[in-house]
């Protein structure tokens, strides 16, 4: 009971504590209401491996909401604020039970409700045992944008700056989906069985965007090259011609106009606070007894460019993204696989969970990351299987072959023959460091180096040569846009336009077309011819695919290695010399005893294997021993 005399100092607190919450209300009814701007992934699907969804949600106070959903099977777990209060990171347990649908997920804030539906979608009929790109493949990687221009009408897009200007080497050329799509049959024909595109995400930079690599909408297909629709359905056309689709991604950074930059979710999303710190590209740091912990934390920290701000995978966040967009565009495209830009700079303890989820998620399917290192001790060290001397655990299965590629491009590019393939004799007796080299990625070219019409002189021979070599070692061959018709570089030293030239008939005024023939040369056509016949034979030949392989010693210029199962033989014999030579055959006694003939793959001619092979200069051979 209150004394009478108190009645009156507390209704004069009732009086002020109304006014103060009056006040409250007043100034929460002035604030904006929360509403979303990004809510992502934009879907998922039913049966997934992993239960865990992980839902970045953005927009204006949206952490000042609660998060419901009322679905069967489906619950919020957990829900994270983060530094910034317009994100929450919602974790929905999605179990076995869950149906394909779509559900509201409602964000309350008082009286008011945002109501946000999210679907859930059924897989694919064997999604999660996908068989991805193999040792039975051949690659074709394409610069989208230099390839074919399908669309013109997409060449600008209003509200993106980087406009097309096809007289520009760093410009946008105006190639997309539809130029693929419509071309589909051309590298079918040509015996190709995967594509690798590069980049396809959006880059809304404002220049020097063609390329992919400066991310700016992790969800998004530029609109530039098409829509998320169309790399759909560009993907489901190709698997219908026998052609699956790997994406490259990238996750050590983004572009700094990525939606991201204008609202990061913290301080640590993004390495170095933020700011511009650039890599020093000490590649081996990671895995150097002696290396010092600035050294490692500069390569997988450091900034590309100032343009290219550097994520920050220790941040469990950041991870989880990454890990759950490369799987929704797996199970959304339908692809085969996917291509991982500068692999090594990625943070190491985040590779080894990336790789184990993905490869967990889809036992069957193929991931090449790049190592760009001339050294199979350091390019091994990331694939599966490997027993590191620091115990670091990868999952990953493949590695593009740069110690390999490299030293057939030195070679063949010497202008001394007297060293002849000593040095990729020596290259390939190291496959014993890597846990499985016959799933590593070999390639010929790439957007970042010299064409190998230019890198061999303009020499039809050593091309011949080096083709012939990527085709039968024991690798998934990797051809670049344009090799079949010799397209040049005007130079050897790192210049990419020059790398990035647009490929013959991909524009509707082109005087000249590989797709075609029109216009071409007759060494041009010469070499289509025989990339055509080279590919589509290797298409049909499983011992190339699956066989052992058996090599001898570099010698005078030449070199001989077999590819070889119970069922069949493949000899191919190589002379870098300026003169023929003569092979006699009693050296291979071990894979030719009881051998009378073999028939060239390419020509079909017939050649004895008595006592002795005589070699053209320059030239390459390939047998198929009776």
């Amino acid at each position: 009971m209150t004394p009478a005399g108190s009645r009156t100092p507390l209704l004069r607190l009732f009086a002020l504590a109304a006014l103060g919450s009056a006040a409250a209300l007043a100034g929460a009814a002035s604030l904006p209401a929360a509403r979303i701007s990004h809510l992502e992934p934009p879907s998922w699907w039913t049966g997934m491996r992993h239960s865990k969804l992980q839902l970045m949600v953005h927009g204006e106070r949206i952490a000042d909401t609660r998060p419901v959903i009322d679905y069967p099977s489906v619950r919020i777990e957990a829900v994270t604020q983060v530094a910034n209060r317009n994100y929450l990171f919602i974790d929905l347990m999605i179990g076995p039970d869950a149906r394909p649908g779509t559900f509201d997920i409602l964000f309350k804030e008082g009286a008011r409700t945002i109501r946000y539906p999210y679907q859930l979608q059924a897989r694919d009929a064997g999604s999660a045992q996908r068989q991805g790109f193999g040792s039975k493949d051949a690659i074709y990687q394409i610069m989208p944008d230099r390839f074919a221009n399908g669309d013109p009408a997409n060449d600008n897009v209003p509200g993106m700056a980087d406009q097309a200007n096809r007289t520009s080497g760093t410009a946008r050329h105006g190639g997309d989906l539809r130029g693929v799509a419509d071309h589909l049959d051309y590298i079918a024909a040509m015996g190709f069985t995967q594509i690798w595109p590069t980049p396809l995400v959006e880059n809304d930079m404002p220049a020097y965007s063609y390329h992919g690599y400066a991310a700016t909408n992790h969800y998004r297909i530029d609109p530039r090259y098409g829509s998320n629709e169309d790399y759909r359905r560009l993907s489901a056309q190709a698997r219908k011609k026998g052609i699956g689709i790997i994406q490259d991604v990238v996750l050590s950074h983004i572009g700094s106009h990525h939606w991201w930059m204008k609202d990061l979710p913290g301080p640590d999303w993004t390495t170095n606070g933020g700011t511009f710190t650039p890599t020093q590209h000490h590649r081996v740091s990671v895995q150097d007894p002696y290396g010092s912990q600035q050294d490692r934390a500069n390569f997988t920290k450091g900034w590309f460019a100032s343009s290219m701000p550097d994520l920050n995978q220790a941040n469990p966040l950041v991870a989880n993204y990454l890990i759950q967009n490369n799987i929704w565009w797996i199970e959304y495209a339908g692809l085969s696989g996917l291509r991982i830009d500068t692999y090594g700079y990625s943070d190491s303890a985040f590779l080894t969970e990336y790789t184990r989820r993905l490869m967990a998620e889809y036992p069957n399917l193929n991931l090449v990351g790049e190592e760009w290192h001339k050294s199979p001790v350091v390019v091994s060290h990331w694939q599966r299987g490997k027993v590191n001397f620091d115990g670091y655990i990868s999952y990953l299965p493949s590695l593009m072959d740069f110690p390999l590629a490299e030293t057939i491009r030195a070679t063949l590019a010497a202008t001394d023959p007297a060293p002849g393939f000593t040095d990729v004799y020596e290259m390939l007796s190291q496959d014993h460091l890597y846990p499985d080299p016959g799933n590593l990625v070999l390639f010929e070219g790439n957007h970042d180096i010299a064409r190998t019409f230019s890198v061999v002189g303009e020499d039809l021979k050593l091309y011949k040569m080096s083709l012939a070599m990527l085709m039968t070692l024991p690798r998934i061959p990797q051809f670049y846009y344009g090799t079949e018709v010799l397209m040049t570089s005007e130079t050897k030293i790192r210049d990419d336009a020059s790398f990035r030239q647009d490929f013959p008939g991909g524009w509707r005024a082109d005087a000249a077309s590989a797709f075609t023939g029109d216009g071409l040369n007759a060494q041009q056509r010469e070499a289509q011819a025989f990339v055509k016949k080279l590919v589509n034979w290797r298409k049909s030949h499983s011992v190339i695919h699956h066989g052992k392989t058996m090599q001898y010693g570099a010698e005078n210029g030449t070199w001989v290695y077999f590819r070889y199962d119970g069922k069949k033989k493949v000899m191919v014999a190589l002379n870098k010399g300026d003169k023929d030579a003569v092979l006699p055959l009693e050296r291979f006694h071990e894979m030719l005893k009881g051998a009378k003939s073999g028939t060239d793959a390419i020509t079909g001619a017939t050649h004895a294997l008595a006592t002795a092979l005589t070699l053209p200069a320059r030239s390459a051979l390939i047998l198929e021993i009776e």
